[in-house]
């Protein structure tokens, strides 16, 4: 075969191109056209630093603070600490209230989230500090008739006064209106509790439903939904269906006293033991018993047909024998609950429940938690009643109690209340106050969990015959007496 020059040029000319890089490629010596390697770059850093500063306890205190995170982090701290190699995400820090020198010490927020990136340094703190804000009573209302309860839809400026005799009246910028918002006293026998606490709709502003419980001519208890056809201070008496009737034959007290929407949407009722010394019948350990109970309904859909249907979560619901309306047992008169649901542990249920002979009591647990025995008339209180020792198994005892004296102003009968969750006194956040419809006091306590701390009665006088706390639109407190008077409680000034 016979190559042409010029094929054969450009046949070397090509190889030459091809071959050429290939071995400088293939060169170690360093020469002048050998390849650089590629030098590989660091992996950025998979963990990240939270440096967790706890300021202003007293030398040699150690504070009490959770950190949680990430594929099950946690790790308990007493003091400032830099923790290191922690895997990205969000941290919870926890804090808890701390007794040193006969002070309680409080977090200035109980929880905080801080977010921990790769790489990065994160920083919180946790600053103590004692409470040392000072109250006050103001009175907002006077010559009301035996008043004993005041509450309020979220967000509305006005106050919705329950009379015992059966009206409800309406305080608007601190001026009672003359009209009742709803007055159905010829449905009430004076002589009994009569109309005890209103609960409004989670969706009152739209639907305008709100519950009363109270008592009937019969001296029944009597739960009822209202309509106030629109945003007016004023109900037709005419639009009632009632939801429950309870028979109360025995006596003329121990009624409970309290309805209330739960944070679950539900509404709670609370019952009475039915008023026989020492809960003779047993209503409160009964099962098969509405009396001495906690109820929870579900009034989402209330006809005429269909009042109210059972939650399925309920305790007792297709247990024969039981009443599925029952959310908790053991309870001797109720008179007053209330929810929280600004804990960082949760929404939480208090309890003050009216004791026999010589303890008060209050009781905390998880709002979601059902089914509970909170111990009448097996105890009264955390002591054994009507006997040396009894079995404690299975039963729900307080985190707060106080005893009867012989003082003049001995307490007779707990009123419970509210956990502050206002804006005026920041100081108060998450504090629960209660009284007694006796000795009349103010007194708080801080709960995390179902650990109670600073325990305290402030300087506030005494005013008497307690018949309820009242919680407004905002969140703010007020005290309410039978003899005619709403005090709201507020800063004391210097």
């Amino acid at each position: 075969m016979t190559f042409h020059p010029a094929r054969l040029f450009l046949l070397s000319l090509f190889i030459g191109l091809l071959v050429g890089p290939l071995a400088a490629c293939n060169r170690g010596d360093g020469a002048p056209g050998a390849s650089v390697p590629v030098q590989p770059q660091p992996p950025a850093p998979a963990v990240g630093t939270l440096v967790v500063t706890i300021d202003n306890l007293p030398p040699g205190t150690s504070a009490l603070v959770r950190i949680s995170g990430p594929d099950g982090f946690a790790r308990d701290l007493g003091a400032t600490q830099t923790l290191t190699g922690l895997h990205p995400g969000s941290y919870a820090i926890t804090a808890r209230p701390v007794v040193a020198g006969g002070q309680t010490w409080m977090p200035s927020s109980a929880s905080q989230q801080v977010l921990v990136g790769a790489g990065d340094t994160a920083g919180a703190t946790v600053r103590y500090a004692v409470n040392d804000v000072a109250l006050a009573l103001t009175r907002v209302a006077t010559g009301l008739t035996e008043p004993v309860y005041l509450s309020a839809p979220p967000g509305d400026t006005r106050q919705f006064i329950v009379e015992r005799a059966g009206r409800i009246l309406v305080m608007q910028d601190g001026v009672l209106q003359a009209q009742p918002f709803l007055d159905i006293r010829v449905r009430i026998d004076p002589i009994v509790d009569g109309l005890m606490s209103i609960a409004f709709d989670p969706g009152f502003a739209d639907n305008g439903h709100f519950y009363v419980y109270r008592t009937d001519l019969d001296r029944n208890i009597v739960l009822e939904r209202y309509t106030v056809p629109c945003h007016c201070d004023a109900a037709d008496p005419d639009s009632v269906l009632t939801l429950l009737r309870i028979p109360h034959p025995d006596a003329l007290i121990h009624y409970g006293g309290q309805v209330a929407f739960g944070p679950d949407g539900y509404l709670y009722v609370s019952t009475g033991d039915g008023g026989v010394a020492n809960d003779a019948p047993g209503n409160a350990q009964n099962l098969g018993s509405l009396l001495g109970k906690l109820l929870r309904l579900d009034v989402g859909a209330a006809t005429v047909a269909e009042p109210y249907r059972i939650p399925p979560s309920n305790p007792y619901l297709g247990q024969p024998g039981r009443r599925p309306e029952i959310w908790a047992s053991g309870l001797r008169n109720p008179w007053r609950f209330s929810f929280d649901t600004g804990a960082p542990s949760g929404a939480s249920l208090y309890i003050g429940d009216v004791g026999q002979i010589a303890v008060e009591e209050i009781d905390l647990v998880p709002a979601s938690q059902g089914g509970l025995n909170y111990g009448w008339n097996r105890m009264e209180g955390s002591t054994c009643y009507l006997a040396q020792d009894c079995d404690r198994s299975g039963l729900t005892l307080p985190v707060a109690e106080y005893v009867h004296t012989a003082a003049l102003d001995t307490p007779c009968a707990v009123t419970g209340g509210y956990v502050y969750r206002g804006t005026a006194i920041p100081e108060l956040a998450g504090r629960y106050f209660y009284s007694d419809y006796c000795a009349g006091f103010l007194r708080s306590f801080y709960a995390y969990g179902t650990e109670v701390y600073e325990q305290r009665e402030w300087s506030v006088p005494r005013l008497g015959l307690i018949t309820s706390f009242g919680q407004d639109g905002k969140g703010e407190l007020y005290m309410i007496t039978l003899t005619g008077d709403v005090w709201k409680i507020v800063r004391a000034v210097p």
